[in-house]
């Protein structure tokens, strides 16, 4: 799950965040329950090549390759001359020169000239995560609805637990940079400061040991 995929959840939870465990997790549940049954429909009436939004990103980069022109240096690279600027590019490994395949998967417009050079279909080289078949097994996993609270079964051995605080309040904020990776002993451990290089007592320097240090 990337960052912002965690602050799209976010913004929709904002208000259900006051809930209690129980209504907030049935609110989670209710709203992926309804993306996951959104998603899987418009997917399963989808009959171009790739889903809708991604179609549309090949659409743009097909008329954006319009006044481009191709020159084949071997069966699969070539080079595309866009304006004062050329790019190399390799059907057989996929590969651009200008690494936009790379990161997205869906031909560019200069794959998109070279494509439409060669007639070749620009479905087959697109992602297949874009694809509605990939789409539709995706969200084949159905989130099934809950009963009502009253009509759980639960058992003995569950309901005799006794779910207690934890040990330690942790503090209002965010947490500081150098208690981050600590364990609980270490965080509320009494931390003794001061240290004498000489005799290796602690609570004191070496400064203002009379005893051993002179």
């Amino acid at each position: 799950m990337t960052s912002n995929i965690a602050e799209s959840i976010n913004e929709v939870l904002v208000s259900t965040r006051e809930l209690p465990i129980y209504n907030f997790l049935e609110e989670v549940r209710l709203l992926f329950a309804k993306w996951n049954c959104e998603n899987r429909q418009e997917a399963s009436y989808t009959f171009t090549t790739l889903i809708e939004k991604f179609n549309d990103i090949l659409k743009k980069n097909e008329a954006l390759c319009t006044r481009m022109t191709v020159v084949p240096a071997t069966k699969y690279v070539y080079t595309v001359h866009d304006e004062q600027n050329h790019f190399n590019i390799c059907l057989k490994e996929r590969k651009y020169s200008c690494n936009t395949f790379q990161l997205d998967e869906i031909p560019y417009a200069h794959a998109c000239a070279v494509l439409e050079s060669k007639n070749f279909e620009k479905g087959s080289y697109c992602c297949d995560l874009f694809k509605p078949k990939t789409v539709l097994k995706i969200y084949d996993v159905l989130i099934y609805p809950l009963p009502h609270q009253d009509n759980w079964i639960i058992p003995e051995r569950v309901l005799s637990e006794i779910a207690l605080p934890p040990k330690f309040k942790r503090p209002p904020g965010r947490p500081a940079k150098n208690d981050r990776g600590k364990s609980g002993r270490d965080m509320f451990e009494k931390k003794n400061i001061n240290l004498c290089d000489g005799c290796e007592t602690k609570g004191h320097n070496r400064r203002s040991c009379r005893k051993y240090c002179k």
